[in-house]
Parts: structure tokens; C-alpha cells; sequence
């Protein structure tokens, strides 16, 4: 089956161009949104079909019926100009559809040679378009829950939003940051004759929006959460349970995150290491095992604060989860390191190439990792950190527990 996914705008059939309306009309099936089939007039004898739901689970087996089935569905295979050979199937999506469109998950099912992708002018760059923003000076955020993490003065985002109530979620998250001053732009219905734009900031938006929208921001506030490891400790929502700040980044310096790759996250208490894994790329991901639930809740409640809500959460003993999961490139053992079979279960894991570190507090621990640096050598340190604070009425140095860190590539 050859599938052609055409992109059409909010401006509907009048702003395709000629081939691509007769590459449309050509199509025995069409699939897409109710929305976008509405734009297309009637065409004798064409079947139209919408998108199931859940899209994900349910699509490949649509995909399957429509390949297996061809000639029995009464799918017209007319040449035209724009596909000699037929065109059985054609999907609409908004704009261009590789931009966080239904093209994207169509070509990863069938693969690229199975897809014609025909995009239109996409909603990002008729809004770049409308506020004069290069794309250089722009970020994309596909995931409006991701917001947080690129929050930074001066910044401007473009929010491919959700639903209506996105603005109304997404303000009060900036104000809840400290960006409720942030320039606050809807564009909506792009292209099309009823285009809206309406202006504010942030901390004075009320309300919903017009279902199809883009949401743009220009960020201002103070900064607080940087791009680099370390986050402030009071970044985190915490019961003690908690990485501190400069341990934290010498674990994650070592644990080197990198695009698409997948940490383990054991004995996570707060999720700081985790979620500091997840912040240093959209595509990184990870998993935080916790055995608490009520640190299990609160690592969830951390993730979504600080931008990452595709942080997966496991509650339970790591000695019981960690063989269902999927195999890590990194492994941060944060807990539990002397409870039985941990640490053997992390390095039979770790795939080759991969990270672990591990950090102890305990005299056995600390033993334990002796051990395991002796039979597998890596990096072996002692970490202290001292902090000045109140001494009667001068000031001195406050030591923390010192830590020993096993650090180790595979």
C-alpha cells in the first residue's frame, strides 16, 4: 500500500494548490480528523475514514486493513499526474505533518518508502510569521507539560497546544515559576478567513482559548533552574530522601546523559538524579524505582514541576522491578546498593558501553563498592562537602556525611 499524507491548513480545500487537489480527489480511502475531512468537499464514490482512538494502539491495525484489503474495499486506483501508478490511500493532517503530525508516527509504522509526505505551511511558521520571530530565536515545544524546562528570560517558546485550556494551565504554571510577567500570545485558526490573535501576559490570562491554537511566550522572570546538573535542592519537593546539589552533578558528570538514551533510577527518594537526566535532552528517558509510595507520589509531582512529566515511576523493592524493565544505558544507585542482588542486577543489565554509579553513605557500603571496584575497576571517590553557616555569633564550616561514589563504564 503507498499512502500519501497531504497537509492541509486551517484555510482548508481553497489554499491546496491544484495537484495536491487532485492527488486528494484520487483517493479511493481518506483518512483524517473530522476536523480536517470537513475541509474537503464531497467526492463521488470516495470512502473517508477517521483517525481511531486511541490512535497509537488502534492505528497499525487500521493500517493492516487497509493494505490487506485494497481491491476489496472498493478503493479506486485512478492515475493521475501527481501518482502515475495510483493513489489508494490518502491521509490529511494539519500543516506539515512531520511537525508533531500524524506524518511522523505514519512513516516510523510503514517506513519512509511506504509515505509521500506533501506538507502545507506548518501553524509554527505562520506564527513565527505573524510575530517576526526567526526560527533561530525560537524554541518548539511539542509538550505543553514540558514547558518548565525552558523557561529562561528572554526565551521565546511557541506551545503547540493541547486543547482550549491549555493557556489557562500553562499560566499558571509560569506564574508559579516566577515568569507571570511573560508576554502571553494566542494565534488561532491560522490562515484561515476567522484568524484571531489576542495579546497579554501570562498572569493576566483567564480563561480558555480557541481550540486550535498556538500559544506563543516571551519568557520573563528570574532564573532559577539552569540547563547544567545541579538544580538548587529547593527546586525539589523532598522528605530528606534527596541527592544534594553537588553530589548530584558529580553522579550525573559521570553518568553522561545522552540523546535517547534510557537511566535507571534506583532508590530514587526526591528524582532529582532522574529528572536532571531527563532536563539535559527532550529525547533522553528514564525510569525512578522507589519502594516508598509516598516518595513514588512525590518524585511524580517533582517530574511534572520541573518539565519532564515522562519521567515513568515504578514503586517497589528494586530487587523485585528491576528485571521487567527495559535494559539501561546508564544506572544511578542512589539506595539500597547493599540490599541483596542490586547491584547484580544493575551491571547484568547495563548494556555495553553503559554508566553506573552508585553512591553510599555506610560503612557497608562503602565496603561493597571496594569490592566491586576491585573486580572491575572504574572510579572510586570519597565526596565532602562543607557548607558555611551560623557558628554562635561568627560563622563556620558545617560538614555533610561524606559519601563514596563507585563510578564505571561497562
Amino acid at each position: 500500500m503507498r499512502l500519501h499524507v497531504v497537509g492541509i491548513g486551517a484555510d482548508g480545500w481553497p489554499g491546496l494548490t491544484e495537484p495536491v487537489r487532485t492527488l486528494v480527489r484520487s483517493a479511493g480511502v481518506l483518512l483524517g480528523a473530522p476536523r480536517q475531512l470537513a475541509l474537503v468537499p464531497a467526492i463521488d464514490g470516495q470512502r473517508r475514514i477517521e483517525w481511531p482512538s486511541p490512535l497509537r494502539d488502534r492505528l497499525p491495525a487500521l493500517l493492516a486493513d487497509l493494505a490487506g484489503h485494497e481491491t476489496s474495499v472498493g478503493m479506486r486506483r485512478r492515475s493521475t499526474d501527481a501518482d502515475p501508478a495510483g493513489c489508494p490511500v490518502v491521509a490529511l493532517a494539519s500543516g506539515d505533518p512531520l511537525v508533531a503530525g500524524i506524518g511522523s508516527t505514519l512513516v516510523e509504522l510503514l517506513g519512509p518508502d511506504a509515505v509521500t509526505v506533501v506538507p502545507a505551511v506548518s501553524s509554527v511558521a505562520l506564527a513565527r510569521a505573524r510575530l517576526g520571530w526567526p526560527a533561530e530565536t525560537t524554541v518548539v515545544v511539542r509538550d505543553p507539560g514540558t514547558v518548565a524546562r525552558h523557561l529562561a528570560p528572554g526565551r521565546r517558546i511557541l506551545v503547540l497546544s493541547t486543547d482550549a485550556s491549555t493557556p489557562g494551565t500553562l499560566a499558571a504554571t509560569l506564574v508559579g515559576h516566577g515568569f507571570g510577567a511573560s508576554g502571553y500570545t494566542v494565534l488561532a485558526r491560522l490562515g484561515a478567513a476567522d484568524e484571531t490573535i489576542t495579546r497579554g501576559t501570562a498572569a493576566a490570562w483567564v480563561g480558555d482559548a480557541p481550540a486550535l491554537h498556538v500559544l506563543a511566550i516571551e519568557c520573563a522572570g528570574a532564573t532559577r533552574c539552569g540547563l547544567v546538573t545541579g538544580l538548587p535542592d529547593d527546586a525539589y519537593e523532598h522528605d530528606g530522601q534527596l541527592t544534594r546539589r553537588d553530589l548530584r552533578a558529580s553522579a550525573l558528570a559521570r553518568l553522561v546523559p545522552q540523546p535517547g538514551q534510557l537511566l535507571w533510577d534506583v532508590g530514587a527518594g526526591a528524582g532529582s538524579v532522574g529528572i536532571e537526566w531527563l532536563r539535559a535532552h527532550p529525547t533522553c528517558r528514564a525510569v525512578a524505582v522507589e519502594r516508598d509510595p509516598d516518595r513514588a507520589a512525590r518524585i511524580g509531582r517533582n517530574a511534572a514541576t520541573l518539565g519532564v512529566p515522562g519521567l515513568r515511576v515504578v514503586t517497589g523493592s528494586a530487587g523485585d522491578v528491576l528485571a521487567e524493565l527495559p535494559p539501561p544505558d546508564a544506572v544511578f544507585v542512589g539506595g539500597g546498593a547493599t540490599s541483596p542482588g542490586v547491584l547484580d542486577g544493575c551491571w547484568a543489565a547495563l548494556r555495553p558501553g553503559g554508566r553506573l554509579v552508585v553512591h553510599g553513605v555506610t560503612l557497608e557500603t562503602e565496603t561493597l563498592l571496594a569490592g566491586w571496584y576491585s573486580a572491575h575497576g572504574g572510579e572510586l571517590s570519597r565526596i565532602q562537602v562543607e557548607s558555611a553557616a551560623p557558628l554562635g555569633r561568627l560563622t563556620g564550616w558545617t560538614p555533610a556525611r561524606v559519601v563514596t561514589q563507585w563510578a564505571v563504564t561497562r
